[in-house]
């Protein structure tokens, strides 16, 4: 999966969640304007997970980290999953939507 069909597949499920941009980066966002995944500069996405669990379970993937947007300090709920992992991608971000 990539980008783009991961887009229309939550988009078409989830009324209440668009497309658009987050410091210049593509991402998914609810109606209140809160994120919830971006794609990432070098193909991978970043996925906002609260639910301690599920947060958990996306570190465990090969490569998975919490995310650092580049300032030397990492997002506490952020994931950011590799493109190697795109199998994994719609369920973290339903995951993070239900959250």
């Amino acid at each position: 999966m990539n980008w783009d069909e991961l887009v229309e597949a939550v988009t078409d499920r989830h009324p209440d969640i668009a497309p658009g941009k987050m410091f210049g980066m593509p991402c998914l966002k609810r109606e209140n304007g809160k994120v919830v995944a971006c794609l990432w500069k070098d193909g991978d996405i970043t996925v906002k997970l609260t639910d301690e669990s599920e947060r958990s379970a996306a570190l465990t993937l090969p490569g998975a980290d919490l995310f650092d947007p580049g300032m030397g300090r990492k997002m506490r709920e952020w994931v950011l999953v590799p493109a190697a992992h795109a199998g994994e991608w719609e369920r973290l971000v339903e995951a993070a939507i239900a959250s």
